[in-house]
């Protein structure tokens, strides 16, 4: 199932199921509703195994992004090349820098999902340049700007209302442009700016035999 058409009670199934709140979901009180698994007695009275857990780190970082199975092998292969640090710390800082997560990440979206939708929709350019790639990377120094149309939008009047993640990440400064906002990214993204608690240790475990 695909975050663009996941629905809110699938999104708290989700977030139930792996016993943690993952903002890029857009859905906030899975845990508070009800703090197990889905299911009659919910999945921490069952005893899981070394692969369930690491399994389920794995698809903490899967569904926060939004991005499938198979992107998301495609990045570890290609992270697993950057000699320079931890594969999986490439991974973060990649997944942290596509458009769809700065626009998230900036209160411009409710959700990853609905950033995925603003970017689709032309609503965002970078530098300029209006890009409909949600995947694309942005870089420090570059600047991210929202159209008339966008500034306009459910999901940008909903962001700026009710906003998923309070604080704007220090890789990114927010300022105002005119009448609407314009988003810098600053520095690169840090691993510790995913914002949900992560376990990187068993996500290298899960992929070690990927190359």
């Amino acid at each position: 199932m695909s975050k663009s058409t996941m629905g809110k009670k699938s999104a708290f199934k989700i977030q139930r199921r792996l016993g943690i709140e993952l903002p890029g979901l857009g859905k906030a009180g899975a845990l508070e509703r009800r703090p197990y698994g889905p299911g009659m007695h919910g999945m921490k009275r069952k005893k899981l195994s070394d692969y369930t857990i690491r399994l389920m780190e794995k698809q903490k970082v899967r569904y926060h992004y939004g991005v499938r199975e198979g992107q998301l092998r495609n990045l570890v292969i290609k992270c697993k090349k950057d000699k320079s640090r931890s594969w999986v710390d490439s991974l973060i800082i990649s997944l942290e820098s596509r458009l769809d997560n700065v626009v998230f990440r900036s209160n411009w979206a409710p959700s990853i999902a609905a950033a995925r939708q603003m970017v689709s929709h032309g609503h965002i350019s970078i530098n300029g340049v209006k890009t409909n790639i949600a995947s694309a990377l942005v870089k420090p120094g570059d600047v991210v700007t929202i159209a008339d149309k966008g500034a306009k939008s459910g999901n940008y009047l909903q962001a700026k209302a009710r906003p998923r993640l309070s604080a704007v990440p220090a890789f990114l400064k927010v300022e105002q442009d005119g009448e609407k906002e314009k988003v810098s990214m600053v520095a690169s993204p840090l691993p510790e700016d995913i914002p949900f608690a992560f376990e990187k240790r068993l996500v290298i475990e899960y992929y070690w035999k990927l190359k």
